[in-house]
């Protein structure tokens, strides 16, 4: 029975190894890339009740992120 050379078999299971690491390590990704955007989807709601509250407190106002103070939106007659 022919062979491949042992140089051409180390060279193909080296190549396939490599790959099966890299799809496992796209496997790995994905799940994180999930759970981060499972974070996400969970901040957006907190800042959104965020929102709500201040509203409620001050009414439609912008708030300087960096001093807090808040200016209130001026609604346009358009």
């Amino acid at each position: 029975m022919k062979k491949i050379t042992d140089d051409q078999l180390k060279k193909i299971t080296d190549q396939q190894q490599q790959l099966s690491r890299l799809l496992n390590n796209i496997g790995v990704l994905e799940i994180q890339k999930h759970n981060i955007a499972s974070e996400v989807k969970i901040l957006s709601g907190d800042i959104e009740q965020t929102k709500k509250e201040l509203e409620e407190e001050y009414g439609s106002v912008n708030i300087n992120l960096e001093t807090g103070e808040i200016t209130p939106i001026e609604e346009s007659n358009e």
